[in-house]
């Protein structure tokens, strides 16, 4: 009877330490600084801290656990545990930043011309973004502005009968090229992110290589801030917000995958 007790007693602590097994470390970056508030995610568990302002962590993981890291505008890195007893020292990557293009003005050695060449570029620059203008881009077929209501009624108004633009409005036209235009920039924003994050990085995650698309359409509506990344050119930012909407639609595929089973 002894022994039994004994055995079940042993058996609960061992259970009880195995539980409690936890890998610690430190997220630094390729220029060996601290690199703080890295998201410090266990992928086996999904349980995630952040490294304090030391760069200091620490996680409950087992052998063969992925853990994962990532911090806006640094590179992501994965690494397994082959031991809890040994420190995991983390170097992130700074990923570059992509600029905008710059236009090339050249000077005519007048300072006069070209001051005012260059407050002419900037205005027009200005008058761009402040009513939504894209910047035509090389080679692109500029695209024909879809009539809106309040604008042919504004001409009608002022004695300016815009047929076409009653006509489009009438049978659909307009409706149809918004719809189209809004499709068009979804599969643009989409395809930007593919270009720039491999297939296996989404399949690693847990992604279906056929269902990377429907994830990156379902994270524009989960959390906006990613498209608005994408408009800005700005993959870290992108890449950073994807990794907290990972997790949710992950465990979607498998409810559904359960459901169906």
């Amino acid at each position: 009877m002894m022994r039994k007790i004994l055995a079940v007693f042993f058996f609960c602590i061992t259970t009880h330490l195995f539980c409690q097994q936890k890998v610690s470390g430190k997220t630094m970056s390729e220029n060996d600084m601290i690199l703080a508030s890295v998201i410090v995610v266990n992928i086996s568990t999904d349980k995630r801290v952040y490294s304090n302002s030391l760069g200091e962590f620490s996680i409950e993981a087992s052998e063969n656990d992925e853990i994962r890291f990532a911090k806006k505008g640094y590179e992501r890195v994965s690494k397994k545990v082959y031991s809890v007893d040994i420190p995991m020292n983390i170097v992130l990557e700074r990923i570059p930043e992509e600029i905008e293009e710059v236009e090339i003005v050249s000077a005519t050695g007048d300072l006069s011309k070209d001051a005012e060449r260059l407050s002419k570029i900037d205005k027009k620059d200005q008058l761009q973004k402040a009513i939504g203008l894209p910047r035509p881009k090389t080679g692109e077929k500029p695209r024909e502005v879809p009539a809106e209501v309040k604008n042919v009624l504004l001409a009608a108004a002022l004695g300016n009968l815009n047929v076409q633009g009653t006509y489009d409005l009438i049978s659909g036209k307009a409706r149809r090229q918004k719809r189209r235009y809004r499709y068009e920039d979804l599969q643009s924003d989409i395809l930007w992110i593919r270009k720039r994050i491999a297939d296996e990085d989404f399949v690693k995650d847990g992604i279906p290589p056929e269902r990377i698309s429907e994830f990156i359409e379902f994270s524009f509506t989960v959390k906006p801030d990613v498209r608005k990344y994408v408009r800005a050119k700005n993959i870290s930012g992108v890449i950073f917000n994807l990794e907290e909407i990972l997790p949710v639609f992950v465990d979607r595929i498998r409810k559904n995958t359960n459901s169906t089973d």
